[in-house]
């Protein structure tokens, strides 16, 4: 019986690019399989998974040599809407994806196309709800949901459908840590218990390497290896916490689990030295909201928060999807009603402000950093920054050259990777020198070489005397970036310290490597819903 998947000699070459997108590529990959597709930014992930559905190059146009067989059918001769039964894809934005309004109908529209009768589609709609963890969601409006509602709600429309393939490009990057446990959760037992196969990509690997049978690593030269977790995870480019853990211990294997890497560090008496934990650092505060309140109708999305953020610090802002956070930081730029005060370096309140000077006092890196992108030019953007915030010809390439970010000026923004689109904002938004640096969700699409790359931006800009304030669900990220944090459920602040005592005091939040090394311990039924 033939594999689900079948690549045999591919190469991908999309037009005027100076080399293949994809060379040579050959692997199958069996029935009820996971496989995770690994690499770094840019080097073909996306590629790769845009061939398992014709997407490439029916869409994206170039050209394909060779074969990619899925469900038995050649991707040259089937579209991507004649795969539709056999193959579903969800893409790195969902909303792109989104064809109708609310979030049932969104469900059920993929089995409409395919003909199924009201009764089955009403029957999938529940039980697809269910097995996502989103029943409660089912009337909401599709734009009125968080990035990782909206997330839930992707994967959902295509698990309905039921197809025997499942194509996933970062399925977890906008949500909480559990809720990414829920979804795999969900999906591995599809894998598990009714043959379900699998490709996704992902750059939070610490999130998926336990559940994959396989990983097909895409390296910089466009070929691909494929093979067991452990072994390959020792030799390429792409290096989770386990596998940093591994290859600094020298240990011959990375193994996939905590709990496997805890039993190894046990059986031969590893284990860390752990400094003292240093105190909150103190100064004076760059930012103070104080009983500050963002409600959309009978929603209380933040609810009276008090904080104070010293400056030249990086303060890491997590939870849950639907607690706040995003509100929060929208409430403090301005960009959303509130109640309460927000005062910046002690004296102003931006949301008072005209929007060029409150650039100055605040500024706001969105979740899609794209959003703030219109014009057709990296050098258009970099201009047109100067002539907004009044700054001196070049001050906006200047920034951009200091954040090691090496743009072609002629390029479309839309052509970039996440990471360089994240880099061009970045340097548009400090143009105008604001003292406070607020960032959603900066993570997304970066791998682990650009997210240090990132943490080393925002350490320095706080040296320079300006306040950071991100909010991400990337636990690695956060612990490795931030002087505190501050944890927020349904509006409200819970947790407020030092990154490594609000950190290590939670299985959620904890880094895994923490957890390696921490001594085990059971938790109470309330710290287990606490952490929900």
């Amino acid at each position: 019986m033939e594999h689900p998947i079948v690549l045999d000699g591919v190469t991908i070459t999309y037009p005027d690019a100076s080399a293949p997108a994809l060379r040579d590529v050959s692997f199958a990959i069996a029935e009820g399989d996971l496989c995770v597709v690994v690499g770094r930014t840019g080097t073909g992930k996306s590629t790769l998974l845009g061939a398992l559905n014709g997407l490439v190059p029916h869409f994206s146009g170039g050209t394909l040599t060779g074969s990619v067989r899925v469900g038995g059918r050649s991707t040259a001769d089937f579209r991507p809407r004649e795969l539709a039964d056999v193959v579903g894809y969800v893409g790195q934005n969902p909303v792109a994806g989104f064809v109708t309004d609310n979030v049932s109908d969104e469900i059920a529209y993929g089995m409409e196309q395919l003909g199924l009768s009201p009764a089955a589609m009403r029957k999938r709609v529940e039980e697809t709800l269910d097995l996502l963890g989103i029943a409660s969601l089912r009337h909401r409006p599709l734009l009125d949901l968080s990035g990782g509602q909206q997330q839930r709600v992707a994967i959902a429309a295509v698990l309905a459908a039921q197809p025997r393939v499942l194509v996933l490009d970062e399925p977890t990057s906008a949500l909480d840590p559990t809720a990414a446990q829920d979804v795999l959760g969900a999906i591995t037992t599809l894998v598990h218990e009714v043959g379900l196969t699998v490709v996704l990509a992902e750059h939070r690997l610490e999130r998926v390497i336990h559940v994959a049978d396989t990983i097909a690593w895409v390296r910089r030269d466009g070929t691909v290896e494929v093979g067991d977790p452990g072994g390959v995870l020792l030799r390429c480019d792409v290096t989770p916490p386990l596998a940093d853990l591994a290859r600094t211990l020298h240990w011959p294997t990375v193994f996939r689990s905590v709990r496997d890497a805890r039993r190894y560090a046990q059986r031969h008496d590893i284990a860390v030295e752990t400094p003292a934990d240093p105190p909150l650092p103190a100064g004076p505060v760059g930012l103070r909201l104080t009983d500050l309140s963002v409600a959309y109708g009978p929603t209380e999305a933040v609810d009276g928060v008090t904080l104070g953020f010293v400056t030249g610090t990086v303060t890491g802002l997590m939870g849950r999807n639907g607690a706040g956070k995003s509100s929060l930081l929208w409430a403090i730029a301005g960009g959303v009603p509130s109640t309460g005060r927000v005062v910046a370096d002690d004296a102003v309140d931006p949301r008072s402000l005209s929007p060029a000077d409150a650039r100055r006092a605040v500024s706001l890196v969105p979740q899609t950093a794209g959003d703030l992108l219109y014009l057709p030019s990296v050098g258009r953007e970099l201009a047109q920054a100067d002539a907004e915030t009044g700054a001196e010809p070049g001050t906006a390439a200047a920034i951009l050259a200091r954040l090691h970010s090496s743009l072609p000026l002629d390029a479309d923004p839309r052509d970039l990777s996440e990471g360089q689109r994240l880099s061009l904002v970045l340097a548009i938004q400090l143009t105008a020198s604001p003292s406070v640096v607020l960032l959603d969700e900066p993570t997304r699409g970066l791998d682990y070489a650009m997210k240090g790359r990132l943490a080393r931006i925002l350490r320095g800009l706080a040296a320079e005397g300006r306040t950071i304030v991100v909010s991400t669900h990337d636990v690695e990220f956060a612990s490795h970036v931030s002087d505190r944090l501050v944890v927020m459920a349904d509006g409200q602040v819970i947790a407020d310290g030092t990154t490594r005592a609000v950190a290590t005091s939670s299985p959620t939040f904890a880094p895994q490597v923490a957890k390696v090394f921490s001594p085990a311990r059971v938790l109470t039924v309330a710290e287990v819903e606490a952490n929900r």
